[in-house]
């Protein structure tokens, strides 16, 4: 069989340290499955402290594992039976938590997982879309029911998920107030939120009331945040079970899921201008295990660049300074 290069892991307690570059066999297409040539993947260290990174469905152990669940690429190959994508064909998703990730040349992945990437959409932007905008939709919209005029609190609002909450709850016409520390204001107001509060120096209760909260701290504050809830509102949370509920309301902790269609809404946003994703350090495969080992915290998130992406050429020069996250193509000037 072909030999690719990829980053595996094989020792749970060295978290990001123990990530090595190596070549092992190119996966192939199972039924229903597309093979991607992988352009660009995106990767959450917090993954490493999943089960399903170690372990497979059934409990056992799959290591070495190639981390990465966020990919943008070309489809190379079709497994049996599998429709609805073809060959050639742009592509970006989310991958399964179980099987082998994105941090490698090529990735087999369940074709249902993954959307068209469009032409003007640089393959850097579109790996860096899918955990934290299907986060956002679904919390937003799916669990949370967001309505136009409603008062959201999103913690965390400058984050990778919570810029995108904040985007996509103010185009949908609530009041966002958000949350962070004194260094994330600005940003945060960028990205949308009327109000903001500083975890460190401000009162959280000031907010006053709110119809849905958007946690992704969890803990003290997730607590403090279910008081603030009003009747019939909703807390969601990605930080696990949560610890408070609100008294006359709901509280739902939820582990994100690849959607097709909602892939598609996210990306259109992006394409005119509407919702546009933290990218950070932007580095080579070749470089991926320096580059996920940071000596600093790193401002959005990092992307490891497979292969040069737009036209055949370097990406990072072709992004619009105007749309940060759409490239310069066809319908841009």
């Amino acid at each position: 069989r072909c030999l690719m290069k990829a980053v595996v892991v094989t020792d749970q307690a060295a978290g990001t340290a123990g990530m090595a570059l190596v070549e092992r066999p190119k996966p192939e297409a199972a039924g229903n499955d597309v093979l991607v040539e992988v352009h660009a993947s995106g990767f959450t260290p917090g993954e490493l402290s999943w089960p399903s990174s170690w372990t497979d469905r059934l409990g056992r152990d799959r290591t070495p594992s190639v981390p990465g669940h966020e990919v943008a690429g070309v489809v190379s190959a079709l497994g049996y039976g599998t429709r609805g994508l073809s060959v050639g064909q742009r592509v970006f998703g989310l991958t399964d938590w179980t099987r082998d990730g994105t941090l490698a040349q090529y990735v087999a992945v369940e074709a249902r997982n993954l959307a068209p990437l469009p032409g003007d959409v640089d393959f850097t932007v579109g790996a860096s879309l899918p955990i934290s905008g299907l986060t956002a939709w679904q919390g937003l919209f799916v669990h949370g029911r967001l309505q136009s005029g409603q008062r959201v609190l999103v913690h965390g609002a400058a984050g990778g998920v919570g810029s995108v909450v904040t985007q996509l709850a103010r185009e949908a016409g609530a009041y966002v107030i958000g949350t962070g520390r004194a260094a994330d204001r600005q940003a945060a107001i960028d990205f949308g939120a009327r109000e903001f509060v500083d975890l460190d120096n401000d009162v959280l209760e000031d907010a006053g009331e709110v119809d849905l909260v958007f946690d992704v701290i969890g803990g003290d504050i997730a607590k403090r945040s279910a008081r603030l809830v009003r009747a019939g509102g909703t807390l969601v949370t990605i930080a696990g079970p949560p610890e408070a509920r609100p008294a006359d309301g709901l509280a739902i902790d939820f582990v994100v899921e690849a959607d097709r269609t909602q892939l598609g809404e996210i990306v259109q946003r992006v394409r005119d201008g509407r919702l546009r994703t933290v990218i950070g350090r932007v580095a080579d495969l070749d470089d991926a295990v320096t580059a996920l080992n940071p000596t600093e915290r790193a401002k959005g998130k990092t992307i490891i660049r497979v292969r040069t992406g737009f036209l055949g050429q370097d990406t990072t020069d072709l992004i619009d300074p105007r749309h940060p996250g759409v490239a310069k193509g066809p319908h841009r000037s």
